[in-house]
């Protein structure tokens, strides 16, 4: 609608400026003779006025809708005046230089009514042309030239009229999607008012684009002071950290998945969680933060690992209660025989013996258990994957398990594969994994290690990692049951006969305080293979 008023305006200015120039014309360079011509002229320019001022009153006036009829009736007029217009401008039979004009209001025809309407005024101009040249100007003579005019008047009247019918359904699509694209818009704003999550975008410039109530409220930022212009100090101002993260997407072009901001409070501490995405637009990319107060989850989730903690400690120390038992059992009952007077001296060598033995076995057995409690992170540096395990195998190899055993099978990478992490710990899990492998292959055996850097794709979907390193470590063993696999890593679970099942659970807590992740296959028809993944940065130094 508000289009096919805009061009009923332009519509109207054309009518008249065409009248108005006509009587100018008729007035100041015709001949009086020819008062014929200047009444034409006047008429035409009083007719114009009075149909193009009772049409600015019909639709701006009273504001009433251009109905079909009501276009048909202007398109209309504009033919017979363009029509009066060629037959006062044809001299001496020659056609009209204004003849052009019939092209207008056949264009003006084609994209304000529907194909048919356009077809129609088209027609209405050629009959009235040829009319007019034929019957009303006595010294016209039917030429080439002029038929050819004609001709291309009803070509003209055809093709605008098709191209307007395609233009307007061009531009009522155009505009439903614009009117869709609008009510979306509103719609996404309204969402956005009301979420929780704090949405921030800025411009590549960290100009303040936009920012809805969550992020005002939790930054206690007003959004209209700050619109437009640079909010990245003052973000790190409200929430340190906050405007250097988004700088650095900035910068990089790479969104950051996961970030948190501790605010101190006298109140207690607040956590707030960031992320970023970027977005392209035509000039250059923004930069939307999203800000979530995960206070209260943090909380949770720490009263969630208490309880774990709680829990694993209870368990562990059930295991290792079983544990000892059976050797405190066997030593109470040997003292209790050796206190007798009936053994042989035989039997009291047997039984000091298996005292001996079994308080040995507590021994190791605690010192095990020590060593794996106090496993901590202590000291970070940058540690080449490839010494780590050289220095593991070394001493894996001197280990009285691995006499006669199997052989290891290792080609170091010959670029470096460097990681964050612990040197002595990184020692201790890769040493008890090959160990693990070299007990279960026997001799004979072989222990294939390989050590190089992963791709995302190669690891399951449960485990992201940020430029990960990978451990492989595969043994010619038996292989893993699969109802053991879930208990492997578990404290005191072993297989072995004489195993203490604290092992592989070292491993496990050594990997996880990297920040990476281990995975078995456990391959029951012969030969379990331990994947373990690492991140080249851990995020874990401080």
């Amino acid at each position: 609608m508000g289009q096919t008023l805009r061009m009923l305006r332009w519509l109207y200015i054309g009518r008249l400026t065409l009248a108005a120039g006509i009587f100018t014309g008729a007035l100041g360079t015709w001949s009086v003779a020819a008062a014929g011509t200047t009444l034409i002229a006047t008429l035409g320019l009083l007719a114009s006025l009075a149909v193009t001022l009772a049409s600015v009153w019909w639709t701006e006036g009273l504001g009433r809708a251009a109905s079909r009829a009501f276009l048909y009736g202007q398109l209309v007029f504009d033919t017979l005046l363009v029509t009066a217009v060629v037959h006062i401008t044809t001299v001496g039979g020659a056609p009209s230089d204004f003849s052009f004009l019939y092209v207008l209001v056949i264009a003006s025809a084609a994209l304000l009514l529907p194909l048919p309407g356009g077809v129609v005024i088209g027609a209405l101009a050629c009959v009235l042309y040829f009319v007019d040249m034929a019957w009303l100007q006595p010294e016209f003579e039917l030429s080439i030239a002029a038929a050819t005019q004609i001709g291309l008047f009803v070509v003209l009247a055809l093709v605008t009229a098709v191209l307007g019918d395609r233009l307007r359904r061009t531009g009522r699509a155009l505009g439903e999607m614009e009117t869709q694209l609008r009510q979306l818009r509103t719609d996404t704003n309204e969402i956005m008012e009301m979420m929780d999550t704090g949405l921030l975008t800025v411009d590549s410039s960290g100009r303040l684009v936009h920012s809805n109530r969550a992020a005002q409220t939790l930054l206690v930022l007003d959004d209209p002071s700050w619109r437009g212009k640079p909010v990245l100090e003052e973000l790190d101002r409200r929430a340190p950290g906050l405007g250097s993260v988004v700088a650095r997407t900035i910068e990089t072009q790479q969104a950051v998945r996961r970030h948190e901001i501790r605010l101190p409070s006298v109140d207690g501490d607040r956590f707030l969680g960031l992320r970023t995405t970027v977005m392209s637009t035509r000039e250059s990319p923004w930069v939307t933060a999203v800000i979530q107060d995960v206070t209260e989850f943090k909380q949770v989730e720490d009263l969630v690992r208490r309880a774990e903690r709680l829990q694993a400690v209870a368990e562990l120390g059930a295991s290792l209660a079983h544990e000892i038992k059976n050797p405190l059992a066997s030593i109470r009952s040997s003292v209790e025989q050796l206190a007798g007077d009936r053994l042989s001296a035989e039997d009291r060598d047997v039984l000091r013996r298996l005292v001996l033995g079994e308080s040995d076995r507590l021994s190791r057995l605690l010192s095990d258990f020590m060593e794996f409690s106090r496993l901590e992170l202590r000291r970070w540096r940058v540690l080449d994957l490839r010494d780590v395990v050289s220095q593991a195998i070394g001493l894996v190899s001197q280990h009285p398990d691995a006499e006669g055993g199997p052989s290891i099978d290792f080609e170091p990478p010959t670029t470096p594969v460097m990681v964050d992490g612990d040197e002595d710990l990184l020692h201790r899990a890769v040493f008890n994994l090959l160990l693990n492998a070299v007990q279960h292959s026997g001799a004979g055996g072989l222990v294939l290690v390989n050590v190089g850097p992963a791709s995302e794709l190669e690891m399951p979907a449960s485990v992201r990692l940020e430029g990960p390193a990978r451990i492989t470590v595969q043994d010619s063993g038996p292989g893993i049951r699969e109802e053991d696999i879930s208990h492997l890593f578990d404290p005191f679970f072993t297989t072995r006969e004489n195993g203490n099942g604290l092992g592989l659970a070292m491993v496990h807590r050594a990997v996880e305080a990297h920040g990476g992740a281990i995975l078995v296959d456990g391959n029951r028809g012969g030969g379990a293979k331990f994947t373990v993944y690492l991140p080249s940065q851990t995020g874990l130094r401080r």
